[in-house]
């Protein structure tokens, strides 16, 4: 059921790949709001760092789901 959903073509490419892309993405933003407020650039506010790590957190989870779905097969 949930690798049939992750295997969905969406413009051509399984939703299990825009999972991962968004994931990392998600990190990285993450990394860079800390690193720019380390530096005392406050382009986008510090309280930004959390939600984004919690939104990156909950996005590399349900890829994480998606790719043991491949392999257990559920």
């Amino acid at each position: 059921m949930i690798h049939s959903f992750a295997a969905t073509l969406f413009l051509g490419f399984p939703l299990i790949m825009y999972g991962g892309i968004l994931s990392y993405l998600l990190f990285f933003a993450a990394a860079v709001v800390a690193i720019l407020n380390r530096k005392g650039i406050r382009i986008i506010p510090f309280k930004w760092h959390p939600r984004l790590a919690i939104i990156a957190i909950a996005v590399a989870t349900v890829h994480a789901i998606f790719g043991l779905s491949f392999y257990f097969g559920f």
